[in-house]
């Protein structure tokens, strides 16, 4: 039978702070201020007849276009206060409610009735946006007062020309920064087809690399349920997927504004730069110049999202790999990159942030983040197991064991509850972003564990890595080090796990299930050792995926072995 709530607890958002985060709530940052909510917009009806306008200058202007009906001028003329005004908008109405013609030549006695403060139309939008159009000149009346009331009138209406001109303007621009988006959107498609790569013929498709397909997944403004695949039924928005993953994002922005002495006036590259999220915060921190790489086609909309926020003069934005293009200087005197995949080496995009680092990183220059722990433990989940797996054998009467080929040959991306964890993790390695190499990514490590409690069989594996961000390129941390503990502890720096015992990420963990299938599954007991080696691979036909192998051994007993794909 299957639980909800267990199903609930595996696949729901994690409770406490990172539900109600918001990447960019910088309420405690001088200079941020809540962004107000949309408000419903209401039209502006016709003073003289039923067209509707969104804009109230624009409504203005059809008035006196259509009919020699200047609002603005007689407003002025009468030198209306904002009663006098409410009371000339309701005058006007009512005439044309009763079907008269209005002339231009109203006078305050005209409008002097008190009845007139009572408006004609319900809701007038007109009404309520009189604090809107420029304020009356004053000294407009008197004996020698009309010839200045005209100067005056003739003066209003003169910037209202202007601001509706002004307002045609920007409406002319933001349809054409508009249609150049919709321009690059299909640029974007047909370079992000299958086979295009961005050219055309059969040479280009040849010559097609393993990292195309890659780097065109980012490009989507769509993506995920394994990143780095290009099915568009699997792409379902994988930026705004990492934005809203506010562990992730909330360790990049909480470093960086909390160390802002450190990005102060300096360079910083910025390698997968996608959205320019990473980059925006750089440059808001103070950091004098921002270099931002991409080879996905996200990176207009990078250089769309970096100029509305004001940073066009502080960030630079590059299309192409790393290894290929070139910067605008030098030397960097930090790197930031979020390159981590699942299983952390899944896509493999460290090698490009390690050869960005051996190329450009100044002898003193920083890594963000800077040191990455990864860990293993066996995991025993019956409910699982009976509800994903064994499921197959009896579908409401009917053995479909053959839906079950294949289910264990790949790994799992998952969060799992921490009580299916039956061992105290392994810390099988370390990853230093400041002395890391190519080579160090292929490896195989020793591992062990001891039971913690009775189960009913070994299921599988998990494994996840904590990320930390340390201010300094000799700071170090240990190899044990556990991401939530050295939050609580108060260590220096900003650290964060994807690990079951933390809040969740889009990461989640990634799951080894083993095949049982073949033996009958053995109940073990409290106390049992096991140990084994941990294999990371990559494969020859696909650089950007892994090959996770495992060999387990509980005493003096059988060793067993299997291999997961990520793919």
């Amino acid at each position: 039978m299957s639980d909800p709530a267990r199903d609930a607890a595996r696949s729901a958002p994690s409770s406490g702070s990172s539900e109600n985060s918001d990447i960019l709530d910088m309420k405690n940052e001088d200079g941020w201020e809540d962004a107000e909510p949309d408000e419903e917009e209401t039209p502006f009806i016709s003073l003289l007849d039923d067209e509707v306008f969104m804009d109230i200058y624009a409504m203005l202007n059809h008035c006196k276009q259509n009919y020699n009906f200047d609002f603005l001028e007689i407003r002025q003329r009468l030198a209306l206060d904002f009663y006098g005004s409410i009371k000339l908008v309701n005058f006007i109405r009512s005439q044309v409610h009763r079907g008269n013609k209005v002339s231009p030549d109203i006078t305050l006695k005209d409008i002097e009735d008190e009845k007139y403060l009572k408006p004609v139309l319900e809701d007038d939008a007109l009404l309520f946006s009189l604090d809107d159009l420029p304020e009356v000149m004053e000294g407009v009346q008197g004996t020698n007062g009309k010839e200045v009331s005209n100067e005056s009138g003739k003066l209003v209406s003169r910037v209202s020309e202007l601001e509706e001109e002004l307002r045609r303007i920007q409406l002319q621009f933001d349809n054409y920064r508009a249609s150049v988006s919709e321009t690059l959107d299909d640029r974007w498609n047909e370079k992000g087809a299958p086979g295009s790569s961005g050219a055309t013929g059969t040479e280009k498709e040849e010559k097609r690399d393993d990292d195309s397909h890659y780097f065109s997944s980012y490009s989507y403004n769509g993506s995920f349920s394994s990143r780095g695949t290009t099915s568009l039924l699997k792409c379902i928005d994988i930026h705004e997927t990492m934005l809203k993953d506010a562990v992730r994002t909330d360790a990049y922005r909480d470093f960086i504004y909390n160390h802002k002495q450190l990005f102060a006036g300096k360079t910083v590259l910025d390698v997968g730069c996608g959205t320019g999220i990473l980059s925006m915060f750089c440059a808001k921190a103070g950091a004098a110049r921002v270099i931002a790489v991409d080879n996905s086609a996200i990176i207009d909309k990078a250089r769309e999202n970096i100029f509305n926020n004001g940073f066009a003069d502080k960030i630079t934005c590059l299309r192409g790999k790393i290894e290929e293009v070139t910067l605008p200087v030098d030397k960097v005197d930090i790197i930031v990159s979020e390159w981590m995949g699942y299983c952390l080496l899944y896509e493999a995009m460290l090698d490009s942030v390690l050869w960005a680092r051996d190329k450009y990183l100044k002898p003193d220059g920083l890594m963000v983040p800077s040191h990455m722990n990864m860990w293993v433990a066996p995991i025993a989940d019956p409910d699982y197991i009976a509800d994903h797996i064994a499921f197959w054998r009896d579908v409401y009467g009917f053995d479909m064991k053959a839906m079950q080929a294949g289910i264990h040959e790949d790994a799992q991306v998952l969060n799992m509850p921490a009580t299916t964890i039956c061992a105290d993790p392994f810390p099988f390695l370390q990853l230093s972003l400041h002395t890391t190499t190519v080579k160090d990514l292929s490896f195989k490590r020793k591992w062990e564990a001891k039971l913690k409690s009775d189960i009913d069989a070994l299921d599988g594996f998990i494994i996840w890595f904590d990320s930390f961000f340390m201010p300094s390129g000799e700071d170090l941390v240990p190899e044990n080090a556990r991401a939530e503990e050295w939050a609580k502890a108060g260590k220096k720096g900003v650290a964060f796990t994807t690990g079951p015992g933390g809040k969740e990420t889009h990461w989640k963990q990634g799951v080894m299930l083993i095949d049982n299938t073949k033996e009958t599954p053995v109940a073990r007991k409290k106390g049992e050792h096991l140990a084994g080696v941990l294999e990371y691979a990559v494969p020859e036909d696909n650089s950007r995926a892994l090959i996770v192998g495992l060999t387990w051994q509980f005493d003096e007993e059988k060793e067993m072995s299997q291999t997961w794909k990520m793919r």
